[in-house]
């Protein structure tokens, strides 16, 4: 699945549709039982006829990575979502598969975890991004705090950058207290597939403790203690 994910690796937009073409392709011969001769096409051929995997996820994956090739940043915090719909919650709709979930809640779930995931994500690459004269930050929370692109390539750290990035955590912040609102129905067998939130609530607390600064230093360390909390997570049953 993590192919698919190659908008930083990419430079030239030709190259990246390119790509986007070729694992089209090459999904469209695994659902004809007809991989192409790639090792990691293989192993998802594999994975498609173990699991039973539904096509279509891997299609909105491939779209959305591929209109996300533009560079430009989100107009909304909706169009961000939406991204993070079509991309990581695909994914965790594939993780369900594979885990042999098919639970109405569970997928509800899924999408609310992948949309804070998509979330983090803009966030915790921000400051990258910014080294390369580059924001993909939702346009609208920007402007309604007074924020510039140029503000954030500076490296400003004025309340009103801090509030743009509060704005946005919250909104993924919301969105997992959402997914949590479904786990008493949610199957347990399905919890594997929703530890990635792990990551993301120590990256939200860790974003909190500095203020929002985006910037800060802590933020771009590794927690050596996620292993812990993963482990504490599985322990409990919770995600």
């Amino acid at each position: 699945m993590y192919p698919f994910q190659i908008k930083d690796s990419i430079t030239q937009k030709t190259t990246g549709l390119m790509r986007m073409q070729f694992w089209r392709d090459a999904v469209e011969d695994i659902y004809s039982d007809n991989p192409p001769h790639q090792p990691v096409a293989t192993e998802l051929w594999r994975a498609v006829k173990r699991h039973n995997l539904t096509k279509m996820w891997f299609m909105k994956i491939i779209d959305e990575r591929e209109k996300n090739l533009d560079d430009r940043p989100y107009r909304n915090i909706q169009e961000l979502e939406t991204y993070a719909e079509n991309t990581q919650s695909a994914l965790l709709y594939l993780t369900l598969e594979t885990l042999g979930v098919k639970d109405i809640h569970a997928d509800h779930a899924a999408s609310h975890i992948g949309k804070a995931q998509g979330i983090v994500t803009c966030l915790r690459a921000t400051p990258y991004h910014c080294t390369r004269q580059k924001v993909f930050l939702p346009m609208d929370i920007c402007m309604l705090h007074g924020v510039s692109q140029e503000d954030f390539i500076r490296g400003k750290q004025e309340k009103n950058v801090r509030d743009v990035i509060y704005d946005i955590a919250s909104q993924a912040h919301i969105h997992l207290e959402h997914a949590r609102s479904f786990s008493k129905k949610v199957p347990v067998k399905a919890y594997p597939a929703f530890f990635c939130t792990v990551a993301l609530d120590d990256y939200l607390y860790n974003i909190r403790k500095v203020d929002f600064n985006i910037f800060h230093p802590s933020l771009q360390k590794k927690s050596t203690l996620l292993p812990l909390y993963l482990y504490i997570r599985s322990w409990k049953k919770t995600y």
